[in-house]
């Protein structure tokens, strides 16, 4: 500053406007000199700085650059330049001090945060992310950041020291507990979570009570997204998932398997035994042809055995056409390309209701994908259904306006209908 006046001086300028030409003088040579610095970190350095780590193939690198951690370092060069001329303006200089160390310390905040983000997106890349999530923790991290930063702002600002604000926080406490609730349970239910391996990004959840139905595409520290089936997203507290109940399917996804559970109901006046001509009927069947002579040649023997009057259809054992059905829908179960093999595979009798008797399937496609599951699904009872009558067997199934209408029609012409 004295240089420049003196400058001025020797031109003839007089003293009180030397003052003042001398100050805007500075000003003006500071703040070029930092649109300077700041236009050669930024075009300069960045550049090649980002051109080595794209060479290298940094892959660490990229998202360091994504989050544009390198491009907010620059910042701190134009302040330090600022930082470093304020002693010329002996007047304001206790006052330019103080507002660049606090941009100083907003821009260290914002340099932490994208740092921050950028090791979460890292960590992403590693399998291990899905089943043990960090975002949390670096939701509470940057909490506890922001917090310290804002008490070095107020402490620079009001020129007392942090430690004094510090302990005025510790009367604060309850105020802080009630104001960060959320966050203290998500961080509890975070680790949680994670401890116990409860759920993953990715994983698909059902939890009828928040409508979510979907898989987990992001697990923070206050919530989880779930995407469900319709592309809707539902958000749950991530402490529910601790104190609400929820079925996670990644079971499922892992065996390679997903079960098949639904009944067929038969209409039980149908159920008979079988006649000759049926059992030689059957023998056609290519399930059935093995099982059939084996059956019938048991019976023989055992009624043979124990001297059992087969004049009457009640005495010793006959095959029934339910019992020869359920051993045909196992067998073309146990020979259908879609079934997994190695996993359950039972083909049962329910407890007979009002509805009928529910012949019910239970068994695993080899498939979990939904709509290669629900056309295996629906491929088996397409056939279930087609075949039953070659069984002498009825799926059960309560009248309709057609029933009635076809029986109206038989009394009317005097014919019973076939079908009664």
């Amino acid at each position: 500053m004295n240089y420049i006046k003196d400058l001025l001086a020797d031109l003839g300028i007089k003293d009180s406007t030397a003052v003042y030409m001398a100050t805007i003088i500075l000003i003006i040579g500071v703040g070029a000199l930092t649109i300077l610095a700041n236009y050669v970190t930024k075009k300069i350095v960045l550049k090649i700085v980002s051109s080595y780590i794209r060479n290298k193939r940094f892959q660490w690198g990229s998202y360091i650059m994504e989050r544009k951690v390198i491009q907010k370092l620059s910042h701190i060069i134009p302040a330090l330049i600022i930082y470093s001329f304020s002693y010329s303006f002996p007047e304001y200089q206790r006052l330019i001090e103080q507002g660049v160390v606090i941009y100083l310390i907003i821009v260290a905040l914002l340099i932490l945060d994208a740092l921050l983000n950028a090791v979460n997106d890292i960590y992403t890349t590693f399998e291990i992310s899905k089943s043990r999530p960090i975002r949390g923790y670096i939701q509470v991290v940057k909490i506890f950041i922001f917090i310290i930063g804002a008490i070095l702002v107020i402490s620079r600002v009001i020129g007392e020291s942090p430690l004094i604000l510090l302990s005025g926080i510790g009367a604060m406490s309850a105020v802080m507990l009630l104001i960060f609730k959320d966050s203290l349970l998500g961080l509890v239910a975070g680790v949680q979570l994670t401890s116990n391996d409860m759920v993953r990004v990715g994983d698909w959840i059902e939890m009828p009570k928040y409508g979510a139905d979907g898989n987990i595409t992001d697990i923070s520290l206050n919530t989880v997204k779930v995407q469900n089936w319709d592309k809707t997203i539902t958000t749950i507290p991530t402490y529910a998932l601790i104190s609400d109940s929820f079925k996670n399917w990644r079971g499922m996804q892992i065996s390679g398997g997903r079960r098949i559970k639904r009944s067929v109901f038969i209409d039980m006046s149908s159920v008979g035994f079988c006649s000759p001509d049926m059992i030689e009927k059957f023998k056609k069947i290519q399930y059935l042809r093995d099982y059939v002579q084996e059956k019938e040649e048991e019976i023989q023997a055992y009624n043979r055995e124990n001297d059992i009057d087969r004049s009457v259809v009640v005495n010793g054992r006959a095959m029934t056409n339910i019992g020869v059905f359920r051993a045909y829908v196992m067998r073309y179960l146990q020979h259908h390309p879609n079934i997994h093999q190695d996993m359950t595979l039972i083909v049962r009798q329910l407890a007979p209701g009002e509805t009928g008797l529910p012949l019910e399937i239970y068994a695993f496609t080899n498939d979990i994908d939904w709509s290669v599951y629900e056309r295996v699904q629906s491929d088996i009872f397409d056939h279930i259904l087609a075949v039953a009558p070659e069984f002498g067997l009825r799926v059960f199934q309560n009248p309709s306006g057609y029933d009635m209408k076809s029986m109206l029609r038989a009394e009317v012409n005097g014919q019973p209908d076939s079908r009664y």
